[in-house]
């Protein structure tokens, strides 16, 4: 099996030894007393005790799913983690920051191209560094697509640097994801195999316009019990930017350009994607008898997805349906870990959700191994990590 969702629970002040002066004065930490409640202040000091405590390791195997955040093993500590991973059983795992990318991602939609393209270099060096502990550690690594000269030439830098993905938002940072001078880009990823990443923290996870929260009525809480995560609202508009962004990407024809380029879009659910699979289709069919870019189309876009785009479903959500409702090839695994959301023991919420749609051997393979496989395959040879055939 392999994981297409793991993250570091960076300390606050991780980013430091990899920044230059200028921005390590301007940004210091990449979280604050403003995390407080999913994150308190003394969490990394208190984790890292236990961390070093025999009694508190001794129990590794049976809690390994059950501890969360930075009391989980292998969160924050890399030299830590190729143990997690066993414990795992994954051959291999994506692994995200958890707080960084999205101040990058946000900084870019924002305007701070500077800043954004600073902290990613930083971000870069960082994450590649912590994952080196171990080759099926996949280090995925931001980059802001503001600046498109900017964009092309972090992306050339991580692909040398053994990146295993590129992370970009779900946002845009003054122009389309699908203008043309980020085509270098895109062949870039391509032709070295690395694939291009949306993931549910990208500029933010705060998808609903604030209007909507101000409804005469109480505060509601969020996912952990506080006030800065998810709340059902929130949640059920998570695919909606993520939707925006890859229309333009098939529509404008990057996918068809570059057969080779594969998408993940990881932590983002995969419930709404066989309805926008069939809209992509009736788009095509109603619209291009006046439009040159949908009948260049060598396929109908639903394709594009099912040969390019790999999605991975939140535990919650019926996999099996899915599967049955969008081919084969587009949903695969992953785990969260070690954030709450990923839950306490997703393969088997989503075994039941398999067995219940007669989801058998062979196609249960392609969700838990061949997916992430075609996702990644050049990626992992290069780590020297086993691919299945």
């Amino acid at each position: 099996m392999h994981d297409a969702d793991s993250h570091i629970m960076e300390p606050a002040d991780w980013l430091q030894p990899y920044l230059d002066a200028r921005t390590r004065a301007r940004f210091p930490l990449v979280w604050t007393d403003a995390n407080e409640d999913t994150t308190p202040l003394d969490a990394v000091a208190r984790a890292t005790a236990l961390h070093h405590e025999p009694s508190y390791r001794a129990a590794d195997a049976a809690e390994i799913t059950l501890r969360k955040n930075f009391l989980a093993t292998g969160s924050f500590l890399k030299e830590d983690r190729a143990a997690a991973l066993d414990l795992l059983g994954f051959s291999s795992q994506l692994v995200f920051d958890t707080f960084t990318s999205p101040h990058v991602l946000r900084f870019d939609r924002d305007g701070e191209r500077e800043l954004a393209q600073s902290l990613a270099g930083a971000q870069h060096r960082a994450v590649l560094d912590w994952c080196s502990v171990d080759a099926r550690l996949l280090p995925v690594t931001v980059v802001p697509v503001g600046e498109a000269a900017a964009a092309i030439a972090l992306t050339a830098s991580a692909i040398d640097g053994g990146s295993a993905a590129i992370w970009i938002s779900q946002y845009p940072a003054g122009h389309s994801p699908s203008h043309v001078t980020l085509e270098p880009m895109w062949a870039a990823c391509a032709e070295a195999g690395v694939p291009i990443v949306l993931h549910v923290a990208g500029a933010g996870v705060n998808v609903m316009p604030p209007d909507f929260f101000d409804n005469g009525r109480p505060a509601v809480p969020d996912f952990h019990g506080g006030d800065t995560n998810f709340k059902s609202i929130d949640y059920l508009s998570i695919p909606l930017p993520v939707m925006q962004t890859l229309n333009a990407l098939i529509v404008d024809g990057v996918l068809m350009r570059h057969p080779d380029l594969r998408i993940g879009v990881i932590e983002l659910g995969a419930t709404w994607v066989p309805g926008w699979m069939r809209s992509l289709d009736s788009a095509h069919e109603a619209f291009r008898k006046n439009e040159s870019r949908l009948q260049a189309m060598e396929m109908r876009p639903s394709e594009y997805v099912q040969r390019q785009v790999r999605v991975t479903p939140y535990p919650h959500e019926d996999t099996g349906w899915t599967i049955a409702n969008t081919g084969d090839d587009v949903c695969m695994f992953s785990s969260d870990f070690p954030h709450v959301e990923g839950g306490r023991n997703p393969i088997a919420r989503f075994e039941r959700s398999l067995d219940a749609a007669g989801i058998g051997a062979e196609r249960r393979e392609n969700f838990y191994v061949r997916n992430f496989t075609d996702l990644l395959g050049p990626v992992l040879d290069r780590h020297g990590v086993a691919i299945a055939t």
